[in-house]
Order: structure tokens, then sequence, then C-alpha cells
């Protein structure tokens, strides 16, 4: 199996993607600077390197020191609200901290890279769900850094001569069902996340932000999907890349949306007891309704969520949630 470079790898999808590629046989080592992500995360099997993929001498002697066969890019800032806000360490984190990475393992000559992706490239889809084929239209400054770095490993695969392939997730949820890895942060921007911290007690109350949008129920429609599904992508999306050497764009989603309210009302319906939720105003940069066509994951990689359902997501995120500090 591989030796695998697993960047932001102490953070909430990383994490898990850590795991997966550890119980698949792979020799994993981590790059993160803890910005983010927790250190608690991560297993003692995975060797850990403390540092910014963006700084061109530490990454240079990380691949160094790891001499990977594969690098799975995670590193990033996430929050799309945020990055209307600051859009400009958006790009630098995002797309200029990439663009050192991507140079570092083309030099080093690293034969595969898996890329953590968004379905924020596609921005707004009119109706219907979206295939890997869609107008790609971000709307915001974190949709388009995603689609740059796209745009990059496209462009360095073709004149490097290595492979890479670029998960587009939907919105992720839940946590590992052996209580490893979840979702940290006592200031998280997911809808579950903040749901399930408000079940709790560790916010008074959450909101609804807009409730005009033109779907059935006026508030977002959003693909959720498991975060441990999502790390067994990531791992088929690697052997890919061994067995093929082609490169591979895939949207990783369940192919079904939930609106705001249909999620709150799944975890009213989980703890018994309704949640204390108000109707704000619509969040720059937010589509309407954003679900993902999943057919050709399904068929290049044979890969099917094993927890698409609603309830199973909610209880393993409060469950992560009842082991946490407060706040956290």
């Amino acid at each position: 199996m591989a030796r695998v470079l697993v960047t932001g790898g102490a953070g909430y999808i990383g994490s898990h993607v850590v795991y997966a590629a550890l119980e698949a046989g792979h020799d994993v080592a981590v790059v993160d600077d803890l910005s983010t992500g927790e250190r608690e995360n991560l297993p003692p099997e995975a060797r850990f390197l403390e540092g910014d993929v963006g700084d061109r001498a530490f990454i240079g002697t990380a691949l160094a020191a790891v001499r990977p066969e594969a690098v799975m890019h995670f590193a990033g800032s996430i929050i799309v609200t945020e990055s209307m806000e600051k859009p400009l360490p958006y790009y630098r984190n995002n797309v200029a901290g990439s663009l050192t990475l991507i140079e570092a393992c083309a030099a080093a000559g690293v034969p595969r890279f898996v890329f953590s992706s968004s379905a924020a490239v596609y921005g707004a889809i009119d109706g219907g769900m979206a295939a890997e084929t869609a107008p790609l239209r971000p709307t915001s400054p974190y949709g388009w850094s995603k689609l740059m770095t796209e745009r990059m490993l496209a462009d360095a695969a073709a004149a490097h001569g290595f492979a890479y392939a670029a998960l587009r997730y939907f919105n992720v949820a839940g946590a590992d069902a052996a209580g490893r890895s979840g979702q940290g942060g006592p200031n998280a921007t997911h809808l579950l996340k903040i749901a399930c911290q408000t079940a709790q007690g560790k916010r008074p109350a959450m909101q609804i932000y807009g409730d005009d949008y033109p779907t059935p129920d006026g508030t977002c429609v959003r693909d959720y999907l498991h975060v441990s599904d999502l790390a067994e992508a990531h791992v088929r999306a690697l052997a890919y890349l061994e067995n093929t050497g082609g490169n591979l764009v895939v949207n990783c989603g369940i192919g079904k949306g939930y609106s705001v309210r249909e999620v709150i009302a799944a975890v009213e319906a989980v703890i018994g007891r309704p949640l204390a939720a108000s109707v704000g105003p619509r969040r720059p940069g937010d589509p309407p309704y954003l679900v993902a066509d999943p057919a050709k994951i399904g068929r290049v990689l044979g890969w099917r969520p094993k927890h698409p359902d609603l309830e199973t997501m909610i209880r393993s995120a409060l469950a992560w949630e009842s082991g946490r500090r407060s706040g956290g």
C-alpha cells in the first residue's frame, strides 16, 4: 500500500480520511498547522508534522521526509460567508497555499494527488441535480478558490505527468461511529453541527438564514453526506489513481436534498423536543438549491453511501457532541 501525506489531516474531514486510509493499509503521515484542526483527532499510527502547506521550505522538507506516493489535500479555509467578508485571505490560503503545495509535489515527483474540492464550484443550479458537466459559476470567493485549485491541478498534471482526483463535496455531516473524531469548534457554521449544539445547550438558539428562497418551504435545500462515507470515497479515489493513472473529477453526495427546516425537524424528531430557532436574513453566497448527481462516482468508483439517512448522521453527530467540552 501507499505512503500517503494528508494535509489538514487533523481537521474534521481530514482526520476521518486518515482513519480510513490507515484501515485500508496505507502508511499515513499528516501535515497540519493546527489553526483549526485538533491533534487529538489523530491516531498514534499517523506520523504528525506541524506546519503550513503554504510555507515553501516546510512543505519541501516534509515531502523529503515522508517521500509520499500520494498527497491528499484538505488544508484550507472553508467558510463561505467568511470568504465573502475576507476574500483575500481565502485566496492566499486556499489558492496560493495550494499552488505552493502543488509546485512542491511536482518538484518532488509525487505521482498522485487527491484534492478536497467543493460543490461550491457550481454556484446556483437552475433546477435538478448538479452533474460534473454542469456550468461552474461559483457565488463566493470560497467557491472560486476551489475552482482555481482544480484548474491548477489539471494544468500541472498535464505538464508534470502526475494523476489527480478532485472530489466535489456537498454538505458533510455526522461523526465517526467509534467516536474517534468529529466536527469540532465552537464557531461552526454547518447546519447540522449547529442544530446538535443547540440540542445539547451549547447554543441558546439557532438561526435560519432566509425563508424566502424559491424552494418548497422557502429555506435552502442541500445534499447531506455522512463524513465516513466521504472518507471511503477518498480511499476509493486513491485506488483509482493507483490502478488507472487517469485523472478524476467526481461529486460526493447522496443525490437527495433536505431543506433547512427539514433538517431541524429531523433533529427534533431524534431528541424528542423542539429546537429554539428563529428566522434571520439570507447569508451572502448561499444558493437556494444544491444537490448532487452522484451517478459518476457510483459508476467509476463503485461507491454508494452506507449511511444516507439523516437520522444516522444526526445520531452520530449528537454522540460526538455529547463527549465534547462545553461550546466545543
